[in-house]
């Protein structure tokens, strides 16, 4: 497997005039305001083609700066840094980090200093949600410690989490029934460094290689990452088979039922998919703690 790499542009030393700062002065006489902006993108397609539609433009960058420098005045430099930052991420969809700096050469300091300088980094937010499911030991733990593990991984954040779902095994192999969740939140990293994530959680709470849809201690898929299609040996998403398992749709539904995937809603999704009785069952609530774990009684 081959991702592509992200490709670094750089605009650097733009020197734009503006009205920044904390002192009165600064907003009536203004000074100059040098910018760096890097940013990684994926330009694998400009590259393999030589298609500038596909490139990140350089004028771009230096336009989005002069917007904000040259614009309202704001007091901090961090605030100018950030907002060239988000609007960077704002208006290029292919930009996944963008690092500004922006530099003050006559600070008005009682210091001898050539000037003075912030740096904001931000990354590109994807929405994404998984689907977990447990057929084999203490089903509901495993499944709230891997809802806690992604909860713990530096570049994810777990917004929401379905209740639990009793479901028949899918994939005509004999094995126990499941208990599946869904659960959805947003991310940083890669699609495929998030997959990574995945198996080393699954391999952590005991999952080993058997026999394809066979039982197991836990699974997680990705069910969707912002609206990025992948189609590798390894990853596909959305994922395949989203919308043909009710396991799958009924939590999702529960948590997200307007998201809209490769041009369907979920809650559309769910109502027309075909089901068998008992095929997927919600449980109700009965008093036990997070998703069916029973909570110590009060000391």
């Amino acid at each position: 497997m081959i991702v592509p790499a992200l490709t670094s542009v750089f605009v650097r030393d733009l020197c734009l005039f503006g009205y920044h700062g904390v002192l009165p002065e600064e907003t009536r006489i203004g000074q100059r305001f040098v910018v760096d902006i890097e940013i990684r993108a994926d330009l694998s397609g400009a590259i393999a083609g030589d298609d500038y539609e596909q490139a990140v433009c350089y004028g771009t960058l230096c336009d989005i700066a002069s917007a904000i420098v040259t614009g309202q005045p704001l007091q901090l430099i961090e605030t100018v840094a950030g907002r060239i930052a988000e609007m960077v991420l704002a208006g290029l969809e292919r930009v996944e980090w963008v690092r500004v700096e922006v530099r003050k050469p006559s600070a008005p300091v009682p210091y001898a200093v050539s000037g003075t300088a912030v740096s904001v980094e931000q990354a590109r937010v994807h929405e994404v949600a998984f689907s977990l499911g447990s057929n084999l030991g203490e089903r509901e733990a495993v499944l709230a410690a891997a809802v806690d593990r992604l909860s713990l991984v530096n570049g994810l954040e777990i917004t929401d989490v379905s209740s639990l779902y009793d479901s028949a095994p899918w994939g005509g192999v004999e094995q126990p029934a499941f208990v599946n969740i869904c659960a959805t939140g947003r991310t940083t990293l890669e699609p495929h460094a998030l997959l990574r994530v995945c198996k080393a959680i699954e391999a952590d709470l005991g999952r080993v290689p058997g026999v394809r849809w066979g039982a197991r201690a836990v699974d997680i898929d990705i069910l969707y990452y912002g609206a990025r299609d992948v189609r590798d040996r390894v990853l596909t998403l959305p994922h395949a088979y989203l919308f043909e398992r009710a396991f799958v749709l009924e939590p999702l539904a529960e948590i997200d039922p307007d998201h809209v995937i490769g041009g369907r809603r979920v809650r559309d999704a769910l109502a027309v998919l075909p089901r068998s009785l008992g095929d997927v069952t919600r449980r109700a609530p009965d008093g036990t703690g997070r998703w069916g774990i029973k909570e110590p009684e009060p000391a």
